[in-house]
């Protein structure tokens, strides 16, 4: 027997059922290969966030080595210790004040969600003029103690 001869002395039942069954392993395997591949993702994603925070860690490490390396390269210039490191500091202050007007302008930008508050000012407009439908009035005292009812 072929098996096209065995497809057509199967019933419509069995073939439902076997439709069935194969489209549900089917779906299970896609599942199955969404799920590794999501695994390997969120590998690569590990790897590279450690990678980006080691590399922000070490960045921040180097800040005062480099500040004391630029004081005493000033300082070998010819000026005063002390100085060296006020220019240093100075630098780095001079530094943060643009980054800090930077941020405010940035800010400064940002608008209300004017769309969204619109929408659900029209919205609530609308549902302050629905009705709801009348309830009728049951006895709440025949009904079961132990089962909690919401109000709504």
């Amino acid at each position: 027997m072929s098996a096209a001869d065995d497809g057509a002395e199967r019933s419509l039942g069995q073939l439902v059922a076997t439709a069935t069954a194969e489209l549900s392993a089917l779906v299970h395997d896609e599942i199955a290969l969404a799920k590794a591949e999501l695994r390997e993702d969120a590998k690569r994603v590990g790897v590279g966030g450690g990678a980006i925070a080691a590399a922000g860690v070490l960045a921040l490490f180097s800040l005062p080595v480099l500040s004391f390396a630029a004081a005493y390269g000033i300082h070998n210039l010819g000026l005063g210790l002390a100085w060296s490191f006020l220019i240093t500091g100075g630098a780095f202050l001079v530094l943060a004040g643009l980054l800090g007007l930077l941020a405010i302008s940035k800010l400064k930008k940002i608008s209300k969600p004017e769309r969204t508050m619109a929408s659900a000012k029209e919205t609530a407009a609308v549902l302050s003029t629905v009705k709801p439908h009348p309830r009728p009035l049951t006895d709440t005292r025949s009904a079961d103690a132990s089962v909690t009812r919401s109000s709504v």
